[in-house]
């Protein structure tokens, strides 16, 4: 068997990246599971020319660099995050998308950005779409918090779902990991999507995959396939997965709200409102090395040294001792 479930491929897939698909004709596309990424890109690469190259934004997640750097591709950074205002650079990202050649793939975060929490407004979305469009580039998102950035499903796919449906891309490449939105981190569960431009092409894409799959895996695990199809077919399940998914994404969204009125409320007079406009699990704080280092000596808070905070680690018990201390170390 090379997919893991019958139906968890690609129906229930397609419904997570799709609304309303009675009323829009479907698109055609193969799905597998989210392990098939590392290898299909050392394949593409093999095969295709324009794979030589591919344009990551300059995200600073090093672990998604480093994969396809070991692929063997030559990963390029589009400019993405404005270190001086703690938000999107959009005038340099559009600047660095009109340059890239014909035919390459760009990375995009379709929500939630790991790991700066900063996303394009919908209408960045459509400058970015365009441009990719009129350079004949194709988009690859990697969608791994879906419904867990704004604690709705369809708000967090709606990127994708532009591109698709009102850009119509004739090829669009999609991942998609569920170890957050349904709490299955250890079970590596998850989809890749390619989006084809007609039956004939999807026919022989999934035969090409297939082929690469087959040598990974005689029989995937299923074990997490077989949770996430039943939360995305039982109905009454997956209304309740819904609701829980929006109580976690709300904790998140007032936790950013508490840690910038504490700071505040602390004496701080630095602007503070990227911690809640940007979105999602991980906060770019703005704090230098020097200021993490001074809070891990001091105060015992640890996190990365480029100020990244997980927003999921903060609880009403200990956000004012973390907005005190960034208080000091920030005077």
């Amino acid at each position: 068997m090379v997919e893991p479930t019958g139906t968890y491929v690609p129906a229930n897939i397609a419904r997570m990246g799709h609304h309303d698909r009675q009323a829009r004709p479907p698109r055609q596309g193969s799905s597998f599971g989210r392990a098939i990424v590392k290898r299909l890109i050392e394949s593409l690469n093999t095969n295709i020319q324009s794979m030589d190259d591919h344009f990551v934004c300059d995200c600073r997640n090093v672990y998604l660099f480093l994969k396809y750097r070991h692929s063997g591709l030559n990963v390029h950074q589009y400019r993405y995050y404005n270190s001086n205002t703690c938000g999107l650079d959009i005038d340099g990202c559009l600047s660095d998308l009109s340059k890239i050649p014909k035919g390459h793939f760009v990375l995009l975060h379709a929500c939630a950005h790991n790991p700066t929490g900063v996303d394009p407004s919908f209408e960045q979305w459509q400058k970015i779409g365009e441009i990719l469009q009129s350079r004949g580039l194709i988009p690859f998102f990697d969608c791994a918090y879906q419904g867990f950035a704004s604690g709705n499903i369809d708000n967090d796919a709606r990127a994708i779902r532009y591109f698709t449906d009102e850009l119509n891309f004739p090829t669009i490449l999609l991942t998609q990991s569920f170890a957050k939105n349904m709490g299955l981190y250890g079970e590596r569960v998850g989809a890749f999507t390619l989006l084809c431009s007609s039956p004939d092409e999807a026919e022989r894409c999934l035969s090409q995959i297939k082929i690469i799959i087959r040598p990974m895996y005689s029989n995937p695990p299923i074990h997490g396939a077989r949770i996430a199809t039943e939360l995305m077919s039982n109905p009454d399940l997956r209304q309740k997965w819904l609701i829980d998914l929006k109580t976690m994404a709300d904790r998140i969204i007032t936790m950013r709200q508490s840690l910038r009125n504490s700071l505040i409320k602390a004496g701080s007079h630095h602007d503070w409102s990227h911690i809640t406009n940007q979105i999602g699990m991980f906060c770019y704080s703005g704090l230098n090395p020097s200021q993490v280092e001074k809070l891990t000596n001091e105060y015992s808070i640890y996190l990365t040294k480029d100020g990244r905070i997980s927003i999921a680690g903060l609880s009403s018990k200990n956000v004012d001792y973390l907005a005190h201390a960034i208080h000091q170390v920030t005077k």
